[in-house]
């Protein structure tokens, strides 16, 4: 898959993410079926990015909060500053248990390289992830905002950007 395509799907996601009627209810489904212990997932070549189905979003969300309670300290509190220090596209391969197998970028600053490494740092120390149930390895994407603190928000459970 392309990092175009991927970015699209990306954007989608984050598009749908805003119909919170429907999205609660979908949630709420998805968290049982996430939860749910299902049969080993067969391993499969190459790379592939996960559909962002109503599941997939659950699962985001997990993760996104176990990287938070991993690095309370980290995270940035409030609104994020108008002009972000680093915006970085993370897709993190996970096997059927949440154990990171891979990092990878879709998105990194070309003024800000050392923040990458430091991302997929942070989430190999994170690693497992939670467990993802039925919906087995996959790549879990994610996207920081990287303060030049060294503190970050998550898209996924973002406070959003203050207009100055």
């Amino acid at each position: 898959m392309t990092h175009a395509l991927a970015l699209a799907l990306l954007a989608a996601a984050v598009g749908l993410a805003g119909c919170s009627a429907l999205q609660k209810e979908r949630e709420s489904e998805a968290a049982k079926e996430a939860a749910t212990p299902s049969a080993p997932v067969q391993e499969t070549t190459g790379r592939t990015i996960t559909a962002q189905t109503p599941a997939v979003r659950t699962y985001r969300k997990l993760g996104a909060q176990h990287i938070y309670k991993t690095y309370p300290k980290r995270i940035y509190k409030g609104k994020i500053p108008p002009l972000v220090y680093a915006v970085v596209v993370t897709e993190t391969d996970i096997d059927a248990t949440g154990k990171v197998t891979g990092v990878h970028f879709s998105r990194t600053p070309s003024h800000a390289p050392e923040v990458p490494p430091m991302i997929a740092d942070l989430i190999k120390q994170a690693s497992p992830l939670p467990n993802p149930g039925k919906i087995g390895a996959h790549t879990y994407v994610d996207t920081w905002l990287w303060d030049r603190s060294g503190q970050f928000q998550l898209d996924t459970l973002t406070q959003g950007q203050r207009s100055r």
